[in-house]
C-alpha cells in the first residue's frame, strides 16, 4: 500500500493498493463511521421518461462507512454506506457501494487516527518478505507461502516409498523423492520469488537434500530448520522456531503466535493475564493493560452485534495509556488459540484480584 499523502491533524490519508494482501489491513483499518471518498460505478437515467436508458457512469462519491467486508478471495474490499457529499447526479443520502481494490486510490477520514491504527498503516506501507516453507521427510512434503496475515498452503507432493522394498532400491527412490522436491522448489522460486526459502524437516533429511541442490541462486536462499511432523501443525512449529527469528523478522504470523504463546503461558501461571469480554473490561477499568490481543472474528462479531462502540472505546483507552493493541487473523493457529478464549485477551502490567 502507498500513502499518497496525508494530514493525520485532519485524520485523512490519500492511499493507494498495491497489493490484495493490502485489502487484509484496510479491513481492519476503516471503522463504522469513517468516511471513505473513491471512484463508483452508478446507473443514472438518460431522460425523464419511464422507459428512458441507463447506463453505468463512473463517478467520485464520498461515503460514510456502515459495512466493511472481505470477498471470500480476498481480492475486492467493499465499502457501504450512505453518500455524504452532495452530487448532481448521485442524491445525498443515497446507499452507494465503494468497491476497493489493487490500484483503487481512495481518501480515508477518520475523526482521530490512534496510535496502533498508524502501526497498522506503517506495516501495510512497509516491504512485505515473503517466505516458502517446506516440510519433508522420506514419504510426503508441504509447501506453504508466508503472507502478511498468516499463510497459503501451495500443495503437498506423496514419495512412494515402500517398506518391503531392497535398500538400494529404496535410495534410488528417496533421490528421485528428493529430486522431486527441488523441481518444485525451484518453479515457486521463480514464480513468487521469496525472500527465503525455510526447508525443514525430522532428523537428517533437510541436509541430504541440501547437498542435491545444483542451483547457487536456490541454495543461498535456504534456511535449514527442524520439524516434528508434515502437517500444518508443523508449519506453526517452524514458524517459531527461535533459530529463524532473524530470517522470519518481519513474519505476522510469528509475532501472533508468540504474542499467544506468552499469554498462554502467562493464563497458566494465573499471573499477568486476563481473557474474556467482562475480565478485560475489568482491567482496562483498572489501566492496567499492556497489551491487547483482539482477533478478527470477535471485531466482526462485536460489529455484527451493533457493539462495536464498545471495543472501540476499549481500544482507544489501552492506546491512550501507551497499551499495544494488536489484532490477530481468526485464520492463523494464534487467532484460532485466542478465538478458543473467547476472541479477547489481555497481558497485564500487574497482577489483579478478581472479585
Amino acid at each position: 500500500m502507498q500513502i499518497i499523502n496525508s494530514n493525520f491533524k485532519k485524520g485523512q490519508v490519500k492511499l493507494k493498493i498495491n497489493d490484495p494482501e493490502d485489502l487484509w489491513y484496510l479491513s481492519h483499518l476503516i471503522d463504522l463511521g469513517d468516511l471513505v471518498t473513491g471512484k463508483a460505478t452508478r446507473k443514472i437515467k438518460i431522460g425523464e421518461s419511464e422507459n428512458a436508458a441507463a447506463v453505468k457512469k463512473i463517478m467520485t462519491l464520498q461515503i460514510e462507512a456502515e459495512t466493511v467486508e472481505l470477498t471470500p478471495e480476498g481480492d475486492v474490499l467493499r465499502v457501504n454506506g450512505k453518500i455524504v457529499q452532495e452530487h448532481e447526479e448521485a442524491p445525498k443520502g443515497s446507499y452507494q457501494a465503494l468497491a476497493l481494490e489493487k490500484n483503487s486510490e481512495f481518501l480515508l477520514e477518520k475523526p482521530q487516527w490512534l496510535e496502533y491504527q498508524k502501526q497498522k498503516l506503517k506495516e501495510a506501507t512497509e516491504k512485505k518478505y515473503t517466505y516458502l516453507l517446506c516440510l519433508f521427510d522420506r514419504e510426503e512434503a508441504l509447501l506453504a507461502l508466508t503472507k502478511n496475515f498468516g499463510y497459503k498452503i501451495l500443495g503437498q507432493i506423496a514419495g512412494e516409498v515402500t517398506k518391503k522394498r531392497a535398500p538400494a532400491e529404496k535410495k534410488d527412490l528417496k533421490k528421485d523423492f528428493y529430486l522431486e522436491i527441488i523441481k518444485v522448489l525451484e518453479e515457486y522460486a521463480q514464480r513468487y520469488l521469496p525472500e527465503r526459502i525455510i526447508l525443514a524437516s525430522p532428523a537428517f533429511y533437510k541436509e541430504d537434500l541440501f547437498k542435491k541442490i545444483t542451483s547457487p541462486e536456490l541454495k543461498k536462499k535456504i534456511v535449514l530448520a527442524i520439524c516434528s511432523d508434515i502437517s500444518e501443525r508443523g508449519l506453526d512449529e517452524v514458524l517459531k522456531r527461535p533459530e529463524l527469528a532473524e530470517t522470519l523478522r518481519s513474519s505476522r504470523t510469528r509475532q501472533e503466535e508468540l504474542l499467544v504463546d506468552e499469554l498462554l503461558n502467562e493464563i497458566s501461571k494465573e499471573n499477568l493475564a486476563a481473557y474474556g469480554w467482562k475480565e478485560v473490561l475489568k482491567a482496562s477499568e483498572a489501566g492496567a493493560i499492556h497489551k491487547l490481543l483482539v482477533t478478527q472474528k470477535f471485531l466482526k462479531k462485536k460489529r455484527e452485534e451493533n457493539k462495536f462502540d464498545l471495543l472501540d472505546e476499549l481500544m482507544k483507552k489501552v492506546d491512550s495509556l501507551q497499551g499495544e493493541v494488536h489484532l490477530l487473523s481468526s485464520e492463523q493457529e494464534g487467532g484460532r488459540k485466542l478465538d478458543g478464549l473467547g476472541g479477547i485477551a489481555a497481558l497485564l502490567r500487574y497482577k489483579l484480584s478478581w472479585k
